[in-house]
């Protein structure tokens, strides 16, 4: 049982930090979202356009795990 999240393997290696849930699921994509589109108002300064990436990227891969869940 050490360090076993679940019993199932999953689909992708790095769905282990994702949610098993669509309703968190819903609520970090959410937050990804917001964030990246706060640091698109500020994409003339450095750290705008740093958030901004990263908080797409991070969106993009959470949005793939997203839509692993099942219903």
């Amino acid at each position: 049982m050490e360090g076993s999240i679940s019993s199932s393997s999953p689909a992708c290696p790095l769905t282990r930090f994702y949610v098993h849930n669509r309703r968190d699921g819903a609520r970090l994509l959410s937050s990804a979202l917001v964030i990246t589109g706060i640091a698109l108002v500020r994409i003339d300064h450095p750290a705008g356009q740093l958030v901004a990436v990263v908080g797409g990227l991070v969106s993009l891969y959470w949005w793939f795990c997203y839509c692993q869940l099942k219903a």
